[in-house]
């Protein structure tokens, strides 16, 4: 008679013998984006033998019941909850941010606290602290505290492990639900002037950035999609361009994939006027990809190079200073404004859904609804109702269109560079060869470009003369 293995209880895993006659033992490590499990399996010949290397394997998941109880550290807990059931089903790109919350923010402040023990009082007393001091990076420039859009997302994962808690049976209510929270605030949309898009593109044309610029400001394209265009996927005698990748940062390395959703693979119909610049700027690029990397064509554009580019050219400009992804909703307001229909832009700008769209641009698409409702009331009614138009006195500028761009100076070799990191710092480097024959990067930084140079220029006298003085005590040893 074949043996039958016992029944054993849930999270201990399962024994059963092979038909080929050895013993398999197999555990749930945790779940795919579908919810179906994923499991891991060890074989042995004796059944005990496979019950010892099903503790092992428990053991390296966690979930022997030794290491998963009631009152183990917070902070266990949750690199648990992440590494078996959230890891796997996360882009790149999520990882990292994950990461930065749990091992940066979370773990060291309350994941001492066992999982059992953590209150409301605990989490609160937790965001507040975090709202108040919890920058690690740039807090002198940004402020001591967190953005209420970063404490937010501290919550969502502080709630989603212990969500996981609770169903594992592990504490009975989660303490995380009712916390009050920052309010949901939207980020502040910018959208560029149309005398301000003249002189941008205007300036971007003496820089070379006419042509990237232009396409985005006709598309409405996220950066990391424009920058992941090839000249293949332009069809030059339809207009048609297919977008089907993107290209983003992770560790300094520039790396390319699919985009994050289905709606994001699309194709838009460039106008004949753009198509006929790009053709002609072809002629000038020896690569596969639209916008390749100066320093490598075989590679497509950095985009931090770009954002910091961006924020240069509208500096030189005189235009107010807008992310890159303002371009888009630049782009998305004057399409609005000159009757595109919502499932078209959606589409367009690849949302998932026109609701989406509806959503972020509903300071316009309230108008057209009511210009719409007008319009049937005229029709239907008979009425002489008046039609509401669309404000736009958040776009008026009475600036000159015509300006003389700036001519970008070369620096002169020995004076280093300057950086612009963000819209309150700069950095200033000096790449100078020392005494031993080797580069080496000296760095400063200041809230301003004109602090930012006199900063640089007092450094790199400096470092020069530390280089000298090394050098003088290097010579007198080897003539000693």
């Amino acid at each position: 008679m074949v043996p039958i293995a016992k029944k054993r209880k849930s999270g201990e895993g399962t024994l059963r013998l092979r038909k080929d006659g050895r013993w398999e033992g197999r555990i749930v490590v945790g779940y795919n984006e579908k919810k179906l499990p994923v499991t891991k399996s060890v074989t042995a010949k004796t059944k005990t033998e496979c019950a010892d290397k099903l503790e092992k394997l428990k053991e390296q998941y966690g979930r022997s019941t030794g290491k998963i109880k009631a009152d183990m550290p917070f902070g266990e807990w949750i690199d648990f909850w992440y590494q078996t059931y959230c890891k796997h089903t996360l882009r790149i790109t999520t990882r990292g941010e994950y990461e930065n919350r749990i091992y940066n923010h979370i773990i060291p402040e309350i994941g001492k606290i066992p999982l059992n023990k953590l209150s409301q009082s605990d989490l609160q007393q937790f965001y507040a602290r975090e709202k108040t001091g919890g920058r690690k990076l740039y807090a002198e420039t940004l402020g001591k505290g967190l953005s209420d859009r970063t404490i937010r997302a501290i919550h969502a994962n502080t709630r989603t492990a212990l969500q996981r808690a609770v169903q594992e049976g592990l504490i009975r209510i989660n303490p995380a639900v009712g916390c009050k929270l920052p309010p949901k605030k939207a980020r502040e949309m910018q959208v560029l002037t149309q005398n301000e898009i003249l002189r941008f593109l205007h300036q971007a044309k003496e820089e070379g950035y006419y042509e990237l610029f232009l396409l985005e400001l006709g598309t409405g394209m996220r950066r990391g999609e424009i920058l992941a265009l090839k000249w293949s996927d332009l069809n030059f005698s339809t207009g048609e361009l297919r977008i089907e990748r993107q290209v983003y940062i992770i560790k300094a390395e520039v790396i390319i994939s699919t985009p994050k959703t289905k709606a994001s693979v699309r194709i838009v119909i460039l106008p004949p006027s753009l198509v006929k610049i790009l053709a002609e700027y072809k002629k000038s690029v020896d690569s596969d990809w639209m916008f390749p990397s100066p320093l490598d064509n075989s590679r497509p554009r950095n985009p931090s190079s770009v954002r910091k580019r961006l924020q240069l050219i509208l500096e030189r400009a005189g235009c107010k200073k807008v992310r890159f992804h303002d371009l888009r909703h630049t782009f998305a307001t004057m399409a609005l404004e000159h009757g595109m229909d919502i499932k078209t832009l959606s589409a367009t700008i690849g949302h998932v859904s026109s609701a989406t769209t509806l959503d972020i641009y509903s300071h316009i698409t309230d108008t057209m609804q009511q210009q719409a409702a007008v319009r049937i009331d005229r029709k239907i009614g008979g009425t002489d109702a008046q039609m509401p138009t669309i404000k736009q006195e958040a776009r008026k500028d009475t600036t000159p269109i015509e300006f003389t761009p700036y001519t970008p100076k070369i620096r002169k070799s020995g004076t280093g560079c300057v950086t612009m990191i963000n819209d309150h710092l700069y950095e200033g480097r000096y790449t100078p060869t020392n005494a031993h024959g080797k580069r080496e990067s000296h760095n400063i930084y200041a809230k301003t470009r004109e602090e930012c140079e006199e900063k640089l220029a007092e450094m790199i006298l400096q470092v020069k003369a530390q280089i000298k003085a090394e050098k003088e005590r290097l010579n007198a040893e080897h003539s000693a």
